[in-house]
């Protein structure tokens, strides 16, 4: 079972479709209990990055997403929130990887926020595998996880590189939404429920 946390944050439903797509029973929780016994867990969001995180103090979540053992996917916002601090309100966040999130420099005449469809470079790890390099998927978001030693994905946007998936043991994350890039996105969350299966 995958528990898809709750945590006042927007798009769980096209998380839920995309693992009733693959077959995968899901349920959307803010239960420390359920969430430490699923096999795996998804922490998506859409939304503001301290709006997210006085959620997480109120409902005491942070020590729970810490303490996870099982395989971990966030999305997009549930990946600038496990980093250590975010320039959007200049918000600490989790802090389970040492990196920053900035947000994107219009020097050079990009929209922000970035939406649509990116390509996505230099794949490392079995998140990735049997994705082709290049592979589009589909980005919404005007703030950005700098590049670092946890790296597994690279895109371009703004003139910079930055990471669109990181990793850090049982921690994986990528800033596009795997639920709305199609059959590279559909082949990505399949991917994820694989990681540590016995």
């Amino acid at each position: 079972m995958v528990a898809i946390i709750k945590y006042n944050a927007g798009n769980i439903r096209s998380v839920i479709n995309a693992l009733d797509r693959l077959g995968v029973e899901s349920v959307v929780t803010d239960e420390p209990k359920v969430i430490k016994s699923a096999d795996r867990v998804i922490f998506p969001g859409v939304g503001e990055a301290s709006t997210a995180m006085e959620y997480l103090k109120k409902t005491e979540l942070i020590s729970t997403l810490k303490s996870l053992k099982q395989p971990f996917l966030g999305i997009c916002l549930g990946m600038q929130l496990i980093c250590n601090k975010s320039e959007e309100n200049n918000c600490s966040c989790i802090d389970l990887i040492d990196t920053p999130v900035l947000k994107f420099d219009t020097t050079f005449g990009d929209k922000i926020p970035h939406v649509g469809w990116n390509t996505i470079t230099n794949l490392k790890t079995d998140l990735f595998k049997d994705i082709d390099e290049a592979s589009f998927t589909y980005f919404v978001h005007s703030y950005y996880v700098a590049k670092s030693e946890y790296t597994i994905a690279t895109c371009n946007y703004c003139g910079v590189d930055y990471s669109a998936a990181i990793n850090k043991d049982n921690y994986y994350a990528v800033q596009f939404h795997p639920e709305k890039s199609g059959k590279v996105g559909a082949k990505i969350l399949s991917n994820f429920l694989k990681i540590g299966a016995k």
